[in-house]
């Protein structure tokens, strides 16, 4: 590797005199310009993922919410740091209770994940009720019958199934109607869903809930409520 700018412009300059072998000397001095660009990129400061302590406040839960409740947002929030990527591919896993590794996912999955450690398997239970109720769940993906590989990955499945379950709230008002634990959907504007969990850490400067989320870079915790068009908003517990 070289180890500066005037060590790359020295190598560079023997090349480009190479006129026994003037094509090599192209060739090489494409490569070591393309190497050095993509070395820059990895100098860049990655996004934090969470906001720093001093700008964030954890609020106590009501004293009666289900145990539930809080097993679920710790679950999620444990997930910042440990899913580190995104990775949509189609998976064959195992059921009940299959998963692909921690360190990758989709944003469903980080509901999925926290769900489980509250006992409630969305895997299992949204193929149970997709096999009675095949109908009721979208046919985009033009499938002739459920496949417990995937569907409980698939966001607007998530979003059947918790309206089926009588857990669909309003998707308007201010953000004092997102509640810790609440589940949120959103339209990216690119024909694709995205789903989140708000917790329950307070962000002072815009004086809401975060949300932990994989939208890509694996799982963060953000404040991105009203960041895209809100489709769906439940409560479980």
């Amino acid at each position: 590797m070289l180890a500066n700018k005037r060590d790359l412009w020295w190598l560079l300059n023997r090349i480009f005199h190479m006129k026994r072998y003037p094509l090599v000397a192209i060739l090489l001095a494409s490569t070591l310009l393309i190497g050095a660009a993509c070395q820059r990129p990895a100098a860049k400061t990655l996004k934090p993922l969470k906001p720093p302590e001093q700008l964030t406040e954890t609020i106590s839960l009501p004293a009666d919410s289900s145990p539930n409740l809080k097993v679920i947002i710790d679950a999620a929030i444990d997930q910042v740091g440990k899913t580190a990527s995104y990775d949509a591919s189609y998976q064959k896993i195992d059921y009940p209770n299959g998963d692909v590794p921690i360190e990758t996912g989709v944003c469903s999955d980080v509901i999925v994940r926290s769900f489980r450690k509250a006992g409630i398997d969305l895997q299992k239970d949204v193929h149970e009720d997709m096999k009675k109720n095949f109908s009721a769940y979208p046919t985009r993906w033009g499938l002739n019958g459920p496949d417990a590989n995937i569907d409980h990955r698939r966001v607007p499945n998530l979003m059947t199934y918790f309206s089926r379950q009588g857990k669909s709230l309003s998707t308007g008002g201010d953000s004092k109607t997102f509640l810790s634990g609440d589940i949120v959907t959103w339209d990216l504007g690119v024909g694709s869903e995205h789903i989140g969990m708000v917790v329950n850490v307070w962000y002072k400067p815009s004086q809401r809930y975060l949300i932990v989320h994989n939208i890509g870079a694996g799982t963060r915790m953000d404040d991105v409520l009203f960041a895209w068009k809100i489709t769906g908003h439940y409560r479980y517990f």
